[in-house]
């Protein structure tokens, strides 16, 4: 079972409305719903809060959290756009009835939900100003209080607000981006870990900076996309390059293309074509590099060889060990 409960609040009684929230939070909706091939991913409750009459009470917000947490789910993830709070005592996420920072819903009691929750996997989205201090110890803000099996992930740093751009989170944009298949590996799982790099890389230096803070033995995927490569043929890859730094040989033979071939050239082979046709795959996902030629086509035709890239060889142990 997994769980999410997703979270836009642009209505505010007492503290200046947000326009981008709810839109972030109907994204996020829709792409942890379902997989890339349509199959049920998260079973998703959604609080938006978008006027007067439609307002996310602090007391409806805890018990929702609350109840994210409450049992043993394989993963519960809480996702939040809205305002946030910080003070000397933590930092706060604002509800539309909360009058002042301080009567906000307290990340150190949202934190403590999680980390007693018997769920396998807990996580943290927060699209929040200051969200970068969630799960820092009030007394040691340099350290963080997070049980096995426990990520956060946040828009900015305890000491920056998180920007909107185009009515939605610059965060959350990026968020849905690696969710979508940007931060998807060769298997299509988008975990925690390759959301925030493909995040933290598309910020650059001098924009807000993402927070990642996680204690778990083991990633879990967040959504499954569509992999750049079957996994059959990815499989194959042990079949090519059976031992560390093996160099598979090719010829003209393996080159389909008749034009630009030397006339003495022999012709292409069924077989050899098929398995270039692969090699070529693991070539564009940077599995696999022609040796002394410049492409793929000039190392069949001039007879050279091609090896695996440094991800190759990861990928290369990963099948032998039969991991994936």
């Amino acid at each position: 079972m997994r769980k999410a409960l997703v979270v836009g609040i642009n209505y505010y009684e007492h503290v200046p409305v947000l326009y981008g929230c709810v839109n972030d939070a109907h994204m996020v909706k829709s792409v942890l719903e379902r997989d890339s091939d349509g199959t049920v991913n998260f079973g998703i409750k959604l609080l938006s809060g978008t006027g007067p009459t439609n307002p996310v009470l602090r007391s409806i917000l805890r018990d929702h959290i609350k109840d994210l947490f409450a049992d043993d789910s394989d993963i519960a993830l809480l996702y939040f756009a809205g305002h946030g709070y910080i003070e000397e005592t933590g930092g706060y996420l604002i509800a539309s009835d909360t009058k002042n920072g301080e009567e906000g819903i307290p990340l150190a009691e949202i934190l403590t939900y999680a980390n007693k929750s018997k769920a396998k996997n807990r996580v943290i989205v927060l699209d929040s100003c200051f969200s970068g201090i969630a799960g820092a110890c009030p007394s040691n803000p340099t350290s963080s209080e997070l049980r096995d099996g426990m990520t956060i992930l946040t828009a900015s740093t305890a000491d920056q607000y998180a920007s909107e751009a185009n009515d939605a989170g610059v965060f959350t944009t990026l968020f849905v981006d690696a969710l979508n298949g940007a931060a998807g590996n060769l298997v299509g799982d988008v975990t925690p870990g390759s959301v925030y790099a493909h995040i933290d890389q598309s910020l650059g230096s001098w924009a807000q900076r993402p927070v990642f803070k996680t204690n778990v033995k083991s990633f879990v995927s967040l959504r499954k996309v569509q992999p750049p490569i079957g996994l059959l043929e990815l499989h194959r890859i042990t079949e090519f390059f059976p031992t560390p730094g093996f160099e598979y040989r090719l010829d003209p033979t393996f080159e389909p293309e008749i034009a630009g071939r030397p006339p003495t050239a022999p012709s292409p082979n069924p077989v050899n074509t098929e398995k270039f046709a692969i090699l070529q795959k693991y070539n564009r996902v940077n599995l696999v590099v022609p040796l002394d030629a410049p492409h793929m086509w000039h190392a069949a035709i001039g007879s050279k060889s091609c090896k695996l890239t440094v991800l190759g060889e990861h990928y290369r142990k990963l099948v032998e060990q039969k991991l994936i």
